[in-house]
């Protein structure tokens, strides 16, 4: 996206990972991360509440372990769960988003494990993927057909750079248990189109390139637009004074630029329920397009409001010796998964010119194709 960041897995404790998220805007994948053997982690553990605080009575031994709460949307009392147990409640949903940090190994550990254990009660499961775009539909049907290998997958499908470590696991088991796999995300040149001009570049594409974004971009004002500006940095529009009308049009052109991928998702995931009667959906997504039921779920609901919808919001602690969240967070979602935070990307004092150098020409490299 041209001139402003799209977030994609926000972190709650540490600004400079959000800053360098926010400069990788078109959501290429990040990092690659090893897999450990699924269920790594999962030891016994209770919470402790003091105040607005949740705590573990355990700590997050390492960087892969992790822990899942059940809390319903801040709707009981929050309790440790399994993985199975996780599951058990989740085949319930007709559609489970699966909130990642895209980077992150403990995150994509228990993403393999929850797939197996809902497939273990219920083998009707579609697997919905941020991570491919919707014009590579037909690589991943080619790759789960036997059409091609993973090297023409990841380089036709434009794989995102951590998928042998990440997502790999994934795609290998929806094609030996012959699951439908759904490519839900708008290309990356079309989102970096409207984050340049706004929802108008649309009637320049050709009907075929149309049809790789949501038909209806949903741009009103409401609490996702406000978290989303709050990531810019506060929205030139609310308060600020002194923002010119040139920062002001260019905030909502990225707000444009983040809706294009939710409601591009929710289409999909929409889509691939009416295509498969009886089928649940599983969509894996970075955690601002999921938490608090916003963004790409609010927007599923609209197109379909008798769904019923359940979120796994993965969330780095602050202290992983002492794991913790608020009381705030139980809402964020149907299940809490509590990771071990990240390094930070850059320490204080730290020269990032030449990181910067390198975002800015990638950034100019995806300038739109077309122009109004």
């Amino acid at each position: 996206m041209m001139g402003a960041a799209m977030p994609s897995s926000p972190s709650r404790t540490r600004v400079s990972l959000l800053a360098t998220a926010a400069l990788l805007a078109t959501g290429a994948g990040l990092a690659s991360c090893a897999i450990a053997p699924a269920g790594f982690g999962q030891a016994a553990a209770s919470l402790h509440r003091a105040g607005a605080e949740y705590s573990l009575d355990r700590p997050l031994r390492d960087f892969n372990d992790s822990a899942f709460v059940l809390t319903d949307a801040g709707k009981i009392k929050p309790r440790v769960v399994g993985v199975d147990q996780l599951a058990k409640v989740l085949r319930g949903y007709d559609v489970v988003f699966y909130g990642e940090i895209h980077s992150h190994p403990g995150v994509h550990i228990q993403e393999m494990a929850l797939l197996r254990a809902l497939y273990d009660r219920d083998p009707h499961w579609i697997l919905s993927l941020e991570q491919f775009e919707r014009d590579t539909q037909g690589v991943v049907d080619d790759y789960l057909a036997g059409r091609i290998g993973e090297n023409a997958l990841i380089d036709k499908g434009r794989a995102w750079n951590n998928y042998l470590t990440s997502y790999r696991p994934l795609l290998v088991f929806a094609e030996a248990h012959h699951l439908p796999v759904v490519a839900a995300e708008a290309p990356g040149w079309a989102v970096a189109c409207v984050g340049q001009y706004g929802p108008k570049i649309l009637g320049a594409f050709t009907a075929t390139e149309r049809a790789w974004v949501a038909a209806d971009l949903d741009v009103t004002p409401g609490p996702y637009r406000d978290k989303f500006m709050q990531f810019l940095g506060g929205s030139p529009s609310h308060g600020d004074s002194g923002a010119t009308p040139e920062a002001e049009a260019r905030a909502e052109r990225s707000f444009a630029a983040q809706v294009t991928r939710d409601d591009t998702m929710a289409e999909s995931i929409e889509r691939a329920i009416s295509a498969h009667p009886g089928y649940k959906v599983l969509h894996v997504t970075g955690t601002f397009h999921a938490e608090s039921f916003l963004g790409t779920v609010e927007r599923l609901r609209r197109l379909q409001p008798s769904l019923k919808v359940a979120v796994v919001d993965a969330i780095e602690v602050d202290n992983p010796l002492a794991p913790s969240f608020s009381a705030d967070e139980a809402h964020d979602g149907t299940a809490l998964q509590l990771i071990h935070p990240a390094p930070d990307a850059f320490v204080e004092g730290e020269d990032m010119s030449a990181f910067s150098a390198k975002i800015k020409h990638e950034r100019d490299a995806s300038r739109c194709k077309y122009s109004l």
